[in-house]
Formats: C-alpha cells, sequence, structure tokens
C-alpha cells in the first residue's frame, strides 16, 4: 500500500468509523492488562552487574558455596552521643529478646559495640516468604519505636530497611507521576489551543497509546523474558505522553493550515498527514533505533531502558497518526472554538507567514545575521557547558533517596560510630588450597588495614576471607585499594581469586559504565546519521545536525550541572550520563527533523534562503510548544523521591529547552543559511507539491 493511499485512511469518510471502531475494541481488550503491569516489574536490575563482572562471579561463587537464607537482612542502630546508658542497653536487651520471633533460625546474634562505647548494633537475616518478611519489617520498626529511652537514637538499616523504605517512598508514586504528568501536559495544551476542548483530543489519544504500550510491556514482561523495572516503567509514561502530545502538535498544526486551503476536512487531514507524515515516522524511527541500541549496553538497568522505550513509541506513532487523526476529522472544525479555521479561496494567495509574525522576526533576524547568529549562539552553549564542573558521576547509595529514610540514617550512624571499611569490607574468594598465600598477599596490598580468618566452605573446596579497607568504602581511595588487591591475587597461583564487596560492585558498575559509554554512544550517533541521511538525502545536512546534538547534549549537562548543584544532587547515578544521550540525541534531532523536512520541502519551490526561512517561520510556535511539553512531562519526574528520576529529568527538560530555543530555533537555520545550497549536497531538494504557489512566496533568482 503506497503511503499516500495509507494516510488517507485514518481522514476517510467512512474509514475514520471503522478506525475509531478498531481502537474502541483494543483500548476495551489492554485496559486490564495495563493495569498488571506493576506485577511484571523486577527491581533487581535497578543495581545489578553483568553476569560476566568479578562482582557478579564472586557473589555467585559465595552463594554456591557459601549457602546463606535468601532474605532480607535487618540491622538495628542504637546510639548516644553522651554515651549508652543503662536503661538504653535495657532497651536493645529487650528488642533482641523480641526479635527473636523475627529472625531465620529464632536466634539473634549479641549486639556489636561500638569502639567509642556510644552505638550499640543488632543484625539477623529474616525468616519467611517474601510477604512473611515485608510485615516482619513493619513490626521490628513498630518493637523498635516503642519504649526508647530520651535522647537515644534507633534505626533500622540493612536489606529489610531499605527494602522497606523503597515501598514505602513509592507507594502510589506511580499515579502520582501520571497526575502530575497529564496535568503539566493539559496546562500547557490549554494555553496552545486557548480551546477549551481541543487540548483533550491529543492528551486521551497519548492516554490510549500509554495504554497500548503498558499491555505490550506487559506480556513482553509476562511471556517474553523482557524484563521491566522502577525506572523504565516511570520514564514509559513520560516518553508516551511527551513524544505523543508533540506528535499531535505537528499534526494539528498542518491541519489547521490545510483547513483554510480546503473546503473538506477530509481532503484537509489528509493532505496534512501526507505532508507531516515522513516527520513524524523519521522522529519515531530515529527513537526508536535509538533505544534498541541500548540493548548493545552491559549494564542491565540501561540494556532494559531500550525494549521498553521502543514499545512505547511506535504505540505513540501509531495511535497519533491513526486515532488522533480519526477524532479530529470526525468532530470537524468546531474543535478549534474559539479560534476556528474558515476556508476561503484566497488561502491558495495568502502567505502564511502573516500568521506567524513573531516567528517571522526571528528568521529576519537570523536572516539578516547567519553568521552572527550561530557564532553567538555556539558561544552561548559554550558557557553553559562551564556547569559540568559542578557534576560528578557516581552516586552514593546514602544519597539515593530526596528525602531521608532511615535506612540512610542507620547507615550514617554505623559510618559515624565504627571505623570506616569495618562493617564494609572486601571479601576475596579463592581456592582453599591457597589460603595461606592469599591471606599474606592481601595483607601486603596498599590501602588494606586488616585481613581476617579464612573461612572454608563446607565442601572444602574455598575460602572466604574478609579483607577490611583503610579508606570509607565509598571513596575513589578504597577503589583503587580494591584494583590493587585483584591485581596483586591474580600473581597467587591456582588461588583463581575474585574480590567482591561494596567497593568491588562499585568498581565494577564503573567499569561496565564506561565500556557501555564508549560503545552506546557512538552507536547512537551513528544510527540516527544513517536515518537522517535517508530522510534528508544529503550528507551535510545530517552532519550539521549530529554536531548540533552533540554540542546540545554537553551545554545541557552544563546547564543542568548548575541546576542540580542547587538542588544538592550533583553526584549523578552511573547510568544517567547515557540515558540522557540517547534522549537528548534521539529527541533533539526529532525537531531538527521537523523543521528541515519542512524547509526541504519549502527550499523546493522558494530556492535555499527564503525556503528556511519560511519553514523556520511556519514550525517555530508548533515545534517550540512541542518542545515545551516534553519538557514538561520529563521535568514530571521530579516528583518522585529518587534522586536519579530527578536528575533524569532535569537533564532531559533542560536539555530540550536547550536544543528548541537555541539550536533549532538560531544555530540550526543560521548554518544552513551560512552554507548555503551545498546543505543538501549531494542532493537537491526537487518540488514534491503542484499546488499553486502564492505569488509573495515565489522564487525568485537571488533567493536561490
Amino acid at each position: 500500500m503506497s503511503r499516500h493511499r495509507m494516510v488517507g485512511i485514518p481522514s476517510g469518510r467512512r474509514a475514520k468509523f471503522a478506525m475509531l471502531a478498531l481502537w474502541v475494541v483494543l483500548a476495551a481488550l489492554v485496559g486490564p492488562l495495563a493495569l498488571k503491569l506493576g506485577e511484571v516489574q523486577n527491581n533487581d536490575n535497578l543495581g545489578a552487574l553483568p553476569g560476566g563482572a568479578e562482582t557478579s562471579r564472586a557473589i555467585e561463587r559465595a552463594e554456591a558455596a557459601f549457602p546463606e537464607p535468601d532474605g532480607l537482612v535487618a540491622v538495628v542502630v542504637y546510639a548516644r552521643e553522651a554515651g549508652l546508658s543503662e536503661a538504653d542497653r535495657a532497651k536493645v536487651a529487650t528488642d533482641r529478646a523480641a526479635f527473636v520471633r523475627y529472625a531465620d533460625g529464632g536466634v539473634v546474634p549479641p549486639e556489636v559495640p561500638s569502639e567509642d562505647g556510644r552505638a550499640l548494633l543488632l543484625s539477623f537475616p529474616l525468616a519467611g516468604d517474601g510477604d512473611a518478611q515485608s510485615a516482619a519489617v513493619g513490626e521490628v520498626k513498630e518493637r523498635l519505636a516503642d519504649g526508647v529511652p530520651d535522647g537515644l537514637r534507633t534505626a533500622l538499616t540493612g536489606s529489610a530497611g531499605a527494602d522497606d523504605d523503597m515501598f514505602d517512598a513509592f507507594g502510589g508514586m506511580d499515579h502520582t507521576l501520571l497526575l502530575a504528568t497529564i496535568s503539566a501536559v493539559a496546562l500547557l495544551l490549554l494555553i496552545t489551543y486557548r480551546s477549551p476542548v481541543l487540548w483533550l483530543i491529543p492528551l486521551i489519544t497519548a492516554g490510549v497509546a500509554s495504554q497500548v504500550a503498558s499491555a505490550v510491556v506487559y506480556l513482553l514482561a509476562k511471556h517474553g523474558g523482557l524484563v521491566i523495572d522502577l525506572q523504565s516503567q516511570n520514564i514509559l509514561t513520560v516518553l508516551v505522553f511527551g513524544v505523543g502530545v508533540d506528535y499531535a502538535l505537528l499534526i494539528i498544526a498542518r491541519y489547521r493550515e490545510e483547513l483554510r486551503r480546503h473546503r473538506d476536512r477530509h481532503e484537509a487531514m489528509e493532505m496534512a498527514l501526507r505532508r507531516s507524515f515522513p516527520a513524524i515516522c523519521a522522529s519515531a524511527a530515529t527513537v526508536v533505533a535509538g533505544l534498541l541500541c541500548l540493548l548493545a549496553a552491559q549494564l542491565p538497568s540501561t540494556r532494559g531502558l531500550g525494549p521498553v522505550g521502543a514499545v512505547g513509541v511506535a504505540a505513540t506513532l501509531i495511535a497519533m497518526t491513526t486515532l488522533l487523526p480519526a477524532v479530529l476529522v470526525l468532530f470537524g472544525r468546531w474543535l478549534f472554538w474559539p479560534f476556528v479555521p474558515r476556508y476561503s479561496a484566497d488561502q491558495v494567495t495568502h502567505d502564511v507567514a502573516e500568521d506567524h509574525r513573531g516567528w517571522a522576526k526571528v528568521a529576519g533576524f537570523v536572516g539578516r545575521r547567519p553568521r552572527t547568529t550561530w557564532i553567538g549562539t555556539v558561544v552561548a552553549l559554550g558557557v553553559l557547558t562551564l556547569g559540568i564542573g559542578n557534576l560528578s558521576v557516581g552516586l552514593p547509595g546514602d544519597e539515593f533517596f530526596t528525602k531521608e529514610v532511615g535506612s540512610v540514617t542507620g547507615q550514617r550512624m554505623i559510618e559515624t560510630h565504627w571505623a570506616a571499611g569495618t562493617l564494609a569490607p572486601a571479601e576475596i574468594l579463592a581456592s582453599a588450597g591457597s589460603a595461606d598465600d592469599v591471606v599474606r598477599v592481601a595483607g601486603a596490598v596498599d590501602g588494606i588495614a586488616e585481613v581476617g580468618e579464612p573461612q572454608r566452605s563446607a565442601d572444602g573446596r574455598w575460602v572466604r576471607v574478609p579483607a577490611v579497607l583503610a579508606d570509607d568504602p565509598g571513596s575513589r581511595a578504597a577503589m583503587e585499594s580494591v584494583d590493587r588487591l585483584r591485581d596483586a591475587l591474580a600473581t597467587v597461583s591456582g588461588a583463581d581469586a575474585l574480590v567482591a564487596g561494596e567497593t568491588a560492585f562499585q568498581l565494577d558498575t564503573e567499569e561496565v559504565t564506561n565500556r557501555d559509554n564508549r560503545v552506546v554512544m557512538p552507536l547512537i550517533l551513528a544510527v540516527v546519521f544513517v536515518i537522517l541521511v535517508l530522510l534528508l538525502r544529503a550528507l551535510v545536512a545530517p552532519l550539521l545536525l549530529m554536531i548540533s546534538v552533540v554540542v546540545s547534549y554537553v551545554a545541557a549537562l552544563g546547564a543542568a550541572g548548575l541546576v542540580l548543584d542547587a538542588l544538592g544532587h550533583p553526584r549523578l547515578w552511573v547510568g544517567i550520563p547515557l540515558q540522557a544521550f540517547l534522549f537528548l540525541v534521539a529527541l533533539g534531532v526529532d525537531y531538527t527533523i521537523f523543521l528541515m523536512t519542512r524547509a526541504r520541502e519549502e527550499v523546493a519551490v522558494l530556492g535555499h534562503r527564503r525556503g528556511v526561512l519560511h519553514a523556520l517561520t511556519v514550525t517555530g510556535g508548533v515545534i517550540t510548544s512541542a518542545g515545551v511539553v516534553l519538557a514538561t512531562t520529563f521535568a514530571a519526574l521530579g516528583v518522585l523521591p529518587l534522586v536519579p528520576s530527578v536528575q533524569t529529568g532535569v537533564i532531559i527538560a533542560v536539555g530540550v529547552i536547550i536544543d528548541t530555543f537555541l539550536v533549532r530555533s538560531l544555530l540550526i537555520p543560521a548554518l544552513a543559511l551560512h552554507i548555503g545550497p551545498r546543505t543538501w549536497w549531494p542532493g537537491r531538494p526537487a518540488r514534491t507539491t503542484t499546488e499553486p504557489v502564492p505569488p509573495s512566496l515565489a522564487p525568485v533568482g537571488a533567493a536561490r
């Protein structure tokens, strides 16, 4: 089926009813499945490493050689800065006796005192299955809060405390995020259209697309092995609404334009779809291809985001190019009330730039001073990049939440009263026959404060050796010590030694992330470049666009660095630079795709200079509105109590605004004018329409 016939289906006089009926049936079928998406959510990937990482291999060996209960571990901390009193110790003893009923094996080991005598610690694994352990955590917290002597500080940490804090923090937050996203988009659509009705149509269509996407992701997770976590589910929501409303704005703007040229609304919609469909498809293909590039990543949380986001964008594309046009045509022109576009025969010779006077002034400024404009824009972007110095990669575990939670409080109490590295030692797994050599070599490594006694496995094949680090386990110095420890143990013949632990995990995460950045970022650029070449049938223009989005990404990190530093969250979670790069490249190219495909169309009729400026004039309003909507939807991630979500929202929102107002509005058109018709080399835009050209826009020789 040809593209022209395909785009005519949603706007057909009878076909629109069939299209609506199809979507009603589809929505009824997918609704119940979409509601089950949370049931298949698996958040293990949020902190997981690939199987080939040394930490992963060490954990696998430890689980086989030293089997332990597979459950949550409760770590209870008691502290008083003036020193523990007899009442405090009595409270600890009473709690310990009460905790026995929740402990695996019915045993709670004796309390561990701090060297300064100001704190005590109880640690025990919880018994039962997942539900029983979750219930036990609540009862442990209640017991801990009961009868606390004045001045005694208590906290529950460990995996039990962290798991409970995560559950409390995100109780109902998926609905909060959805409400925040919808509210922000609704407000912007009301401002954009100034219509009491029209804003509902793209919002409802995006909601249907979100349901379809959620249902498909649920089925893939349930039966196809797709892994979805909290992060990817949240991004799926904002991505569908953000991208969906972007596409809707583009279609509706072109439809409004065509309604002034066609008496029949069906013909107007067919023409609007015919002219906007290639750009929208190219945009969706760019984002989907970029997301699928994440499959080349090794970090599970990053790799899992790819197919989830790709499903969301694909569902959005289908809904916005089939359901939205059918609904718009069904209800007719009155949807635009009170600013109803009226047909007039004079519209054929009407200069539509008169309807975009604000952007005509912008285009006039760019046209008069293209060189000054692009140089000034590059300087401005360069200044923004200076904020990168505020950012660093590596988010400590105690900074993962945006607010203070019990598990973080407990961890900080432990760090205050116990020596650095004591409670988070590196763990060496080695062959039993090399135990003495392993202890000797590990003890001689710079940065290792103490090496404990080897623990032999039940089968006698392996030993587990704790190595206390001299520095804070989360510090760069500690990671360098683990690196030296691994290098030293590699020289022990027959040891087959592996090093795990908190610091080793951070080190491996950093190495995997660096590898993913080196591999996936160039892959994304290559894929997007190929799509642009095919779309624009040129080499120079795609190259300009790719350079611009990379500059925009760096500027976005810099600007976001200023914001995040002010918010107190400058240390980025390791997966964010790559994920932000993907979205800012793929989504940033979207707006230049909308601009340059329209420019290519206009250049074929008006010549290069006037065509580029006319494209900037008529697309400026709608693309800017789309950028603001997309930035706002990603900013809605800030309602979530996780620092990585806030960081993602800030970076992408700032980046989209920069791309919309600086790169697409000033830099790209100014460069296109400065370079001239060679922008389209080796191709040459050909006229694709037989419609009359308005006299005021007719090409002149000098314009080319």
